[in-house]
């Protein structure tokens, strides 16, 4: 019993390096492809490196329910392909060791990752990127000078045609300036200042900003032509009746905001189907590091060590790969309204049990 108990937690042990090493690569990879956004917002928005940060942290958290599940099965796939390739699988089975034993730990550590990826996917998550939402709306807004370039006629700012001979953005004030706002058709604004100042909401930040300008004319023009001077005017940039807080997401929607809304009679049926889908995906992510775990042992004990220790990880990004082709077809099919989202977003992961279960029974017994 003893010796069985050594074996568990050397096996378990194995596993958590290339775990955590996995969770790191994955992070890296995914951050990656987010490069060209964080840099543009670098460049165009000016924010400081701090900022940068919190959005990678934010972004990161996010993306745990994905990256769990992939960095098990690089784990479980690394380690029992190196034993296989150093006959300490040969070993085992040698010194009177069972299937079960060698199967054993990368079971307890899927089911111990699986749910600590459902409170992820349930809760942290959600938190996280919403947090993410509101920190690039309020990035958005209190950085609404940068979007306008000095000289040029910027348009698509807040639906309004603005020109600004000159612009400081870090202090947030305009010279000279030039505003065509026609969002009433049948009575359009041009609005004529010498300067102007952006007034971010620090109270309630990302929620509305004000272009706020200093002795300036607004010229109206309808039936008539009507010429206004003031000495102060306020350009709202956000509608807060339009903007409506920015409401959540569904990857932003906690676990019982999800049961909430699908439960609501009040919901859009559109709406309703993307958040049973935003539901059943996370259970269906959290499920997939236990059938990851399996997969990882079937196809990381390897009766030809001639294959080498690298192929764990050819295979781990094979695997990976199908995964996500097969449940995003399927989550197409569920939105499209061709498979319920009880069954599309499960799909992949009954194949891949299915798939594990016969490459074990195989290996193991």
């Amino acid at each position: 019993m003893w010796k069985s108990r050594r074996v568990f937690f050397y096996l378990l042990f194995e596993m958590i390096p290339p775990f955590v090493l996995g969770v790191i690569i994955f992070i890296s990879i995914l951050l990656m492809f987010q490069a060209l956004r964080l840099t543009e917002f670098v460049l165009g928005h000016g924010i400081k490196f701090g900022f940068i940060l919190d959005i990678m942290g934010y972004m990161s958290i996010s993306f745990l329910p994905m990256i769990l599940p992939m960095s098990l099965l690089f784990a479980v796939l690394m380690t029992y392909n190196r034993l296989s390739h150093d006959s300490e699988i040969v070993a085992l089975k040698g010194a009177g060791y069972a299937g079960n034993s060698i199967l054993l730990p990368a079971l307890v550590l899927s089911l111990l990752i699986s749910a600590f990826s459902a409170q992820t996917a349930l809760f942290i998550a959600p938190w996280g990127n919403r947090q993410f939402e509101l920190l690039i709306s309020f990035l958005g807004n209190t950085k609404a000078a940068a979007s306008i370039k000095e000289g040029t006629f910027s348009k698509d700012f807040f639906d309004m045609v603005v020109y600004a001979n000159k612009v400081n953005s870090d202090k947030g004030t305009l010279e000279d300036l030039f505003i065509y706002d026609d969002k009433n058709e049948n009575a359009p604004l041009t609005i004529i200042a010498p300067q102007g100042q952006i007034v971010p909401d620090n109270e309630n930040p990302g929620h509305s900003v004000l272009l706020r300008l200093f002795n300036g004319q607004i010229h109206r023009r309808g039936q008539s032509h009507t010429v206004v001077n003031f000495t102060t005017y306020d350009v709202t940039l956000n509608d807060p009746i339009k903007f409506e807080e920015r409401k959540k997401s569904a990857p932003s929607l906690n676990y019982n905001e999800l049961e909430n809304r699908i439960e609501s009679s009040e919901t859009e049926p559109q709406d309703k189907l993307n958040y049973t889908l935003e539901m059943h995906k996370r259970f269906a992510l959290a499920t997939a590091c236990f059938v990851f775990g399996l997969i990882g042992v079937g196809f990381g004990i390897q009766t030809n060590r001639r294959s080498g220790k690298s192929s764990g990880f050819v295979v781990a990004v094979g695997f990976i790969v199908l995964y996500w082709i097969v449940y995003i077809g399927c989550e197409g099919l569920s939105r499209s309204g061709r498979l319920p989202p009880s069954i599309g977003s499960w799909v992949a992961n009954v194949l891949f049990f299915i798939l594990a279960a016969a490459q074990l029974r195989k290996k193991i017994t």
